[in-house]
């Protein structure tokens, strides 16, 4: 009797197990979440730009003479008057040579004064008919030439003023120290750059195109720009200059965009986003990740809105911009492309779309 109810207690476990299996298989497949976008041509747009905010009108300022720096007054952000002092040589130089001018000066003047009295004898001595024409002559080129001996002592004397002058450096104008060449005992070069001084009134956003962009600005053309620390705060621009050449490197165009009443914020040497509206290129823009490429073929995955299945779809590829990739043929506006995981679908394969509620 035993081996029996053994057998039955089987056949019921196989039967029950056959019952599972038939079961599963009559179950849908459970549908995979994707991310999705609907694709759509454009006109138009809106891109934006790091940039950072710089003085239209900055210079490099230097002696005009060479020295040892023995001050420097001026440092990195201060902000300065004009006329102010900077820095300073070692003006001992040339004080001496400002004593050498003003004694060539004094001897130059003695000299006059002798000659012009040695003139007025022998123009006296002239008329008394005690003395020769000859003679005259003689006294008054003795004169004239004292005279330009005078001036050129006071010609002397001048430069050598001015030269001492020129061992204070002085801002030209209202403005902010934003870089320093120099350091107090370093002996200078005419001309060399000490202090850069910029002026903070008159600002500009610089930035870096990518020479697709660039060439399709001109001068005039309008820029929205947000400060990046806190995109809240804003200014509105025109591109004043745009570089002939693009860089030979990066190949960005660099343009140059004047500020209309920039806020405080906009301090010099501030990061910016600036941003225009331009023309869109042809064909339909999508993420990198959306493309697949397999076995020779460029492709995407298209969901059917009715069936929520996936099929591949040909695309044939316009360009590619780092994260973004321009499809030239092969999509139709409103087509619903999946833009993540397209590695492990299948054709058929149901899914569901991530932003739909259930």
């Amino acid at each position: 009797m035993k081996p029996v109810l053994t057998s039955l207690a089987a056949m019921g476990a196989v039967g029950l197990l056959a019952a599972c299996q038939d079961q599963k298989h009559d179950e849908a497949p459970v549908p995979r979440p994707v991310l999705s976008i609907v694709v759509a041509s454009q006109s138009e747009r809106i891109v934006g730009f790091s940039g950072t905010v710089e003085a239209r009108y900055r210079s490099d300022l230097g002696f005009r003479v060479l020295g040892r720096i023995v001050s420097r007054d001026a440092n990195v952000a201060d902000l300065i008057q004009k006329g102010e002092r900077l820095a300073t040589l070692d003006p001992v130089a040339y004080q001496l040579a400002v004593r050498s001018a003003q004694a060539d000066l004094a001897s130059a003047t003695a000299q006059l004064e002798n000659a012009a009295a040695t003139e007025a004898r022998q123009r006296t001595l002239l008329q008394q008919n005690i003395t020769s024409e000859a003679q005259f002559d003689v006294a008054r080129q003795a004169r004239e030439s004292a005279e330009a001996g005078v001036s050129r002592a006071r010609a002397n004397l001048a430069k050598a003023q001015e030269q001492l002058g020129y061992t204070d450096l002085r801002a030209d104008f209202d403005g902010v120290v934003t870089a320093v060449g120099a350091e107090p005992g370093q002996v200078v070069q005419p001309g060399q750059t000490v202090v850069s001084v910029a002026r903070p009134d008159v600002r500009e956003a610089i930035i870096d195109l990518p020479e697709s962009v660039g060439r399709g600005l001109s001068q005039g053309t309008r820029f929205d720009v947000a400060l990046q620390l806190d995109p809240s705060i804003r200014s509105t621009g025109s591109v004043r200059e745009i570089a002939p050449q693009a860089d030979p490197v990066t190949r960005t165009v660099r343009v140059r965009i004047t500020l209309d009443k920039p806020p405080e914020s906009f301090r010099i040497g501030t990061t910016v986003t600036a941003m225009v509206t331009t023309q869109a290129l042809p064909g339909i823009e999508l993420p990198a990740s959306a493309v697949l490429e397999r076995d020779g073929r460029t492709l995407v995955w298209i969901v059917d809105p009715a069936t929520k299945t996936v099929s591949p779809q040909d695309v044939s590829i316009a360009a590619r911009n780092g994260s973004s990739i321009r499809i030239a043929n092969g999509l139709t506006p409103s087509a619903r492309v999946v833009t993540a995981g397209v590695n492990s679908l299948t054709p058929g394969q149901t899914v569901k779309i991530a932003d739909e509620t259930p």
